[in-house]
């Protein structure tokens, strides 16, 4: 409990992060392209769902809210 840990030394916080930019792997443009392509269709599709959940749940709401007794 009152052991010190041993810490290593601080470096600049620049350096550190150009150690870390170093050792990304970025993708190439082919990849890009075939994930950006993917991210908008999916969210696209998604939009389109969401849309038409929202219209069929509205008419629902509408249809019940028109209903006499």
């Amino acid at each position: 409990m009152g052991e010190t840990e041993n810490k290593a030394p601080k470096e600049s916080f620049f350096k550190g992060l150009s150690a870390e930019f170093k050792k990304i792997i970025w993708p190439d443009k082919k990849s890009l392209a075939r994930q950006t392509t993917a991210v908008v269709v999916v969210s696209v599709v998604m939009g389109l769902v969401i849309a038409l959940l929202d219209y069929f749940i509205q008419y629902g709401v509408d249809f019940l809210i028109g209903l006499k007794f």
